[in-house]
């Protein structure tokens, strides 16, 4: 640990660094879960023509779907000018792209306007969010670690890990008070009802708001001392990506892996609502009860982060997503019998502690833990690329589950529950085989035979860093 890591950034640009990387991922993530609340509610009625019901979600559900297509292209886009050109000029770039494309889905026309003109201007719009998202994360990871005290970067680190759920509470939040203010039915649709008129609207006009807020903060930011330095000594690669991907392939390999930890939110968001409210499955569980599981998850989630985060820093990075990832994996299968006999309160109970606590033990640590696998010059292109192919791989899962236990299936718990258990195994083994990376020294990341800090010289630094309110 050296001077670069502690003195080129001071306390309030740390600060100013966490709130833009925070608030700008709550940004990105709001437009995200706007468009997916408005895939299944909105877009079916308006979007497509009119007749078959079914086959309408489902062509809503397939643009919805465009986005996890587009974020690997992103990642390739977004880590080569943030390995080329800087971290700060990547997030400004993925955050204009986010916004611009969600305030235009606002003022789409529909088909009954346009015709066939309508689902293909939507689909664009989604694949422009899924290019932005897959460059937003990892440049607000890596701006934030790359800024972090010595000692701190998983503390640093977990802040762009709270816009997630900050960003499904309010966009979540916005649809129920529209709902209920303008008393729009999701089983009796009327499409001539103001929520369907010009209600759903709203979301997306008002994110131009939380834009320009982003946009202002982010701005402002510095650039990190590992890039910095990087351009001054003319080590920046004319090709990151193949630089990536030649040279740190196993690790982007790990962290491919790592990535399918995402199974855990798809149980319970994708899978899990399916199998607890469609009647095709006969659970019958109320729609508007389920939603309030995520909402909780969310919440107990937004709490345990920051001490998860901390506590990667005493301990390090793999055991803490090694033992959330099992532990998760294993109460998948608790979560999925809850809803297979009705019990709401059971439910609730499995899923806090499943989503909102152990499952944190990954979410909240690999932040850090995938920019410090890279060395600076691979670093946005390496993890961004691993880690959106990870999450476009499990955006496959909610398919293989309802395959191998389709409607009528006698034991989805058990048989969803060991896929599921089976894919955090997976991701925990890839972590197992990482190099532990908490004490090197940031410039020496991801490069071969790094040597660690003594411990007595890291809890040194992590303690004399620790009241520092950056």
């Amino acid at each position: 640990m050296s001077a670069v890591d502690a003195k080129v950034i001071g306390p309030h640009s740390r600060r100013r660094i966490a709130v833009a990387s925070m608030v700008g991922t709550t940004v990105e993530f709001y437009d995200f879960y706007i468009y997916a609340t408005a895939a299944v509610s909105v877009f079916p009625h308006l979007f497509f023509p009119k007749g078959n019901g079914t086959t309408a979600l489902l062509a809503s559900l397939a643009t919805f779907g465009l986005a996890f297509v587009a974020r690997p292209l992103g990642s390739v886009l977004f880590g080569h000018f943030g390995d080329r050109v800087g971290r700060k000029a990547t997030l400004v770039g993925s955050l204009l792209t986010m916004g611009i494309a969600t305030f235009v889905v606002g003022v789409l026309p529909t088909y009954q306007q346009v015709g066939i003109a309508a689902p293909v201007l939507l689909a664009l719009m989604r694949f422009s969010q899924g290019l932005a998202l897959g460059g937003e994360w990892s440049g607000a990871a890596l701006l934030v670690t790359e800024t972090a005290e010595p000692a701190k970067r998983a503390r640093a680190a977990m802040w762009p890990q709270l816009g997630a759920p900050f960003g499904f509470l309010l966009a979540n939040g916005l649809f129920l008070i529209l709902i209920g203010w303008l008393g729009h039915s999701s089983v009796d649709a009327d499409l001539g009802g103001p929520f369907l008129t010009w209600g759903w609207r709203i979301p997306f006009l008002l994110s131009v708001v939380v834009l320009i807020a982003g946009y202002i903060i982010r701005r402002e930011v510095d650039e990190t001392p590992a890039f910095t330095e990087e351009r001054g000594q003319g080590d920046v690669p004319r090709a990151p990506v193949i630089d990536a991907l030649t040279n740190h392939w196993p690790d982007m390999l790990r962290v491919i892996c790592m990535a399918l930890m995402n199974v855990i939110p798809v149980v319970a968001t994708i899978f899990g609502a399916a199998y607890a409210v469609q009647p095709a499955y006969g659970v019958g569980m109320d729609k508007t009860i389920y939603l309030w599981i995520p909402v909780i998850g969310n919440i107990v989630a937004i709490i345990v982060i920051p001490f998860v985060g901390n506590l990667s820093d005493r301990i390090g990075r793999r055991t803490p997503i090694i033992v959330g990832s099992l532990a998760a994996g294993l109460m998948t299968f608790a979560y999925l019998y809850a809803i297979s006999i009705k019990s709401v309160p059971l439910a609730f109970l499995i899923s806090i502690l499943m989503w909102g606590v152990v499952y944190q033990g990954y979410n909240a640590v690999f932040p850090s833990f995938y920019p410090e696998l890279f060395p600076t010059r691979a670093r946005v292109s390496g993890m961004a690329i691993a880690q959106n192919i990870g999450t476009m791989l499990t955006a496959l899962l909610p398919a293989l589950f309802a395959t191998v236990a389709p409607p009528g299936s006698a034991n989805v718990p058990m048989t969803v529950g060991a896929l599921a258990f089976g894919v955090t195994a997976i991701a925990s083994i890839a972590c197992w085989t990482a190099r532990e990376t908490y004490r090197i020294h940031l410039n020496d990341l991801g490069e071969p035979g790094a040597a660690q800090v003594d411990k007595t010289e890291y809890d040194r630094l992590r303690q004399q860093s620790i009241a520092s309110p950056a």
